[in-house]
């Protein structure tokens, strides 16, 4: 069977379109105050290959924190879970994801991969790419928004493992946090299993600098958003050179926070929402939030939603923590 026959990507039609959800999303984040975007609008085919580029940068250590324990305990978490599918959300390039391939397969060689991304171009490539890769896997792909429900999964009930990796649940506050481990757990089978990575609570410093690199890369990625809006929307009066890339850390919510800062005056028209949107200089739109977590606190919060911990490991430096749960 030639790699081509054995990866697809579909587009799962589950509530709101990605347009009516950035529409909706638009309406509902610019008219707040402060006005905010979810981050899933960085993650256009651009903002994708900036993130990729952002994960090499020296400052930036959860990737490499994350790889580390892959290395270490890819082995481990293959035989703890003895998956047939792994189904990965916000699956981007499936980069590290090579490492959780090679344990799975090495175990299942006919095992089924199922990327979750709401890019259908970078889906298409890794897809493609992870077909010809490993000759003996099949590739399902799969646009979709986790922030929809997830189910059906594919995969045989009690033989998935999905793995959330990137430390991308920080971007989720409380309540999203929640809404997001109800809706996998109602997707997932007793016996499947979970990988989540999480960023851990560490110097504010380190933190700070991990989303403002000295080369400008996280600033071309954050003011990316700008030109997502402009293109998608059709939109009048924004230009991404227009805002300031800002990081800092919110200590009573314990979270990175990312702003777009107004350098003049924006003044700017979105025909399809007949809106008129305004922003004075020195004004900021929250684009991201990235909460650090404590192992023993994240560990209760899975098991609040019917997530029963089997393992954490952590990098040598404990920045960073990979943990295994299993549906109870």
């Amino acid at each position: 069977m030639t790699a081509q026959a054995r990866w697809h990507v579909t587009e799962r039609s589950v509530g709101l379109s990605s347009h009516e959800r950035l529409l909706r999303d638009v309406q509902e984040g610019l008219t707040q105050d402060p006005p905010w975007l979810p981050a899933r609008w960085f993650y256009d085919e651009k903002g994708s290959l900036l993130f990729d580029d952002i994960t090499t940068l020296p400052e930036y250590y959860p990737t490499r924190r994350e790889t580390e324990i892959l290395t270490a305990h890819a082995d481990d978490i293959a035989r703890l879970s003895d998956a047939g599918a792994l189904v990965e959300l916000g699956s981007g390039t499936s980069t590290k994801t090579r490492l959780l391939l090679d344990a799975l397969t090495a175990r299942r060689p006919d095992l089924l991969f199922v990327p979750i991304d709401v890019s259908v171009e970078v889906l298409s490539d890794a897809a493609a790419r992870t077909a010809e890769t490993y000759p003996s896997i099949t590739v399902e792909a799969v646009v979709a928004d986790f922030e929809d429900p997830l189910g059906p999964l594919p995969g045989v009930a009690g033989g998935r493992l999905v793995a959330f990796l990137g430390g991308t649940i920080g971007n989720l506050n409380v309540a999203g946090r929640g809404a997001f481990l109800d809706r996998l757990r109602a997707a997932m089978d007793v016996g499947d299993h979970f990988l989540l990575g999480a960023d851990l609570v560490k110097d504010v410093d380190r933190l700070v600098a991990a989303y403002d690199d000295s080369a400008g890369v996280t600033a071309a990625f954050n003011r990316n958003v700008i030109d997502v809006l402009r293109a998608s929307l059709h939109a009048d009066g924004l230009v991404a050179d227009d805002f300031e890339h800002v990081a800092r850390w919110n200590a009573p919510e314990g979270r990175i926070e990312m702003w777009l800062r107004a350098r003049r005056p924006i003044r700017a028209r979105f025909p399809e929402l007949d809106l008129d949107w305004s922003l004075p200089a020195g004004g900021e739109l929250l684009t991201e939030i990235s909460m650090k977590f404590e192992v023993d606190v994240l560990r209760a919060e899975l098991a609040a939603h019917g997530f029963q911990a089997v393992e954490t490991w952590t990098d040598a430096a404990g920045d960073f923590s990979l943990t295994l749960s299993r549906v109870a």
